[in-house]
């Protein structure tokens, strides 16, 4: 669990002075894609949002400043969302 407290969330300020997960909340770890790493900060969301996974605001993907990455959850992993690809 230390490991996951030096992770930096999804959506964090470049320079915010503690960019990482807040103790009570929930989160999902980011793997593959332009947002690879991050953590997705879940918190009171509901078990069918949470299976659907989400479109998340980025401008380092395929599509540039106003692009999405999709990311979803891993089959048999809580806590691993993984890329399923860029849309405008």
């Amino acid at each position: 669990m230390d490991e996951l407290m030096r992770r930096r969330v999804y959506g964090a300020e470049h320079d915010d002075p503690d960019p990482g997960p807040r103790p009570g909340h929930a989160y999902r770890e980011l793997s593959g894609g332009p947002l690879d790493g991050l953590l997705l900060d879940v918190t009171g969301w509901s078990d069918t949002r949470l299976a659907e996974g989400a479109l998340l605001l980025t401008e380092i993907g395929d599509y540039g400043p106003g692009g999405h990455s999709d990311y979803g959850p891993r089959p048999g992993s809580d806590t691993m969302w993984d890329w399923r690809g860029d849309t405008p």
